[in-house]
């Protein structure tokens, strides 16, 4: 079979036991697809193993699974996710993201152009982060025991010098800033998994921020804490931090960025925002003198443009996250009982 015969059955095969035999099927699928959209020096080498310079500082790593469904989703999908995902995780942790790494666990009779389809969206959201994937593995299984592909991803990265973040420097008297509107990613799943349809189109807000990191990190390299609030929402994140601090937070429900359209969705959906996914916005807790100065760079960045700040921690032994409502009240912002959102990401 020549270059364009293996072409023209991507277009129209699938995905079939041989494909994770480690035969000539399985080198093909590699060759022609994972190796032709996500090229690069380093995976050139083709060894199971990637052989890598890393630059001096603290190395951080990741590992992300995405289960997401549907596969496909207004503003992105599983490839893109998977990208954007763990260069999040590991950018939180104040580090430049340098390499990923990618496992692909296909299910039998998935069709090869959906496959080529993620893989390419994968190849152009690492090309535009500027962080290669340089080594993977794959794996079929059979029909009936998977649900498509389910992608793994982990991503290694390196903390500059005198940069320290993490949730244990949280401390009462900080401001807690929040990037941008919640909810979007969350309410994206839902509408195409349900069928649902609205005035507007509600877009994933999945993206990579490690370039709107290191902006803040530039800037104020004395951040406390940073946190990306995927499953369980704004709510889970902040109760993560609380805990890990020894800390309570104060909440103001006025200040939190919401879409009118996504709030709506929530209404109709009997779903609270704060406990939405989100794929591309961040949590920051800083030192008070510190917050407007943050707030204007992450402002600046097409990212960050309608980051607010949203609230103050707050000494209080038993980790409450609390919030004043806009009817003049206060509430509890506790931990989600279950899940709201199954296969969000």
């Amino acid at each position: 079979m020549n270059m364009a015969d293996t072409r023209a059955s991507k277009r129209t095969g699938a995905i079939d036991m041989t494909h994770g035999g480690g035969g000539r099927a399985m080198a093909e699928l590699i060759r022609d697809l994972f190796h032709r959209h996500l090229g690069n020096p380093i995976l050139a080498q083709g060894n199971d193993a990637a052989l890598i310079e890393v630059p001096p500082g603290r190395l951080v790593m990741a590992t992300d699974g995405h289960v997401i469904s549907p596969l496909f989703f207004p503003g992105g999908d599983i490839g893109s996710l998977s990208v954007h995902g763990t260069l999040n995780d590991v950018a939180m942790a104040g580090a430049r993201p340098l390499y990923l790494t990618a496992g692909f666990i296909l299910e039998e009779g998935f069709p090869l152009a959906d496959l080529e389809r993620i893989v390419i969206s994968m190849a152009h959201a690492a090309r535009e982060a500027g962080v290669p994937v340089i080594t993977g593995d794959t794996k079929v299984v059979e029909k009936g025991k998977g649900d498509g592909v389910f992608i793994t991803t982990t991503g290694l990265g390196v903390v500059p010098e005198g940069v320290r973040v993490c949730a244990d420097r949280a401390k009462a008297g900080q401001a807690i800033l929040l990037s941008g509107p919640i909810g979007d990613h969350g309410v994206a799943i839902m509408s195409k998994r349900e069928n649902l349809e609205f005035e507007t189109e509600i877009l994933s807000d999945s993206a990579a921020l490690h370039g709107l990191v290191a902006e803040m990190i530039g800037a104020v390299p004395q951040i406390a804490v940073l946190r990306d609030p995927t499953r369980g929402g704004l709510a889970a994140t902040l109760n993560e931090i609380a805990r890990s601090g020894n800390v309570g937070m104060m909440l103001d429900e006025a200040a939190i960025p919401l879409r009118p359209d996504v709030a709506a969705a929530c209404e109709m959906l009997g779903l609270d925002p704060l406990y939405v996914a989100n794929e591309g916005k961040l949590v920051c807790l800083c030192e008070a003198a510190d917050a407007d100065k943050l707030i204007a760079l992450m402002r600046a960045n097409p990212l960050g443009k309608d980051a607010a700040r949203i609230g103050t921690v707050t000494d209080d032994n038993a980790n409450l996250v609390q919030m004043k409502t806009g009817f003049g009240g206060t509430r509890v912002v506790d931990w989600l009982a279950g899940e709201q959102l199954p296969r969000i990401c």
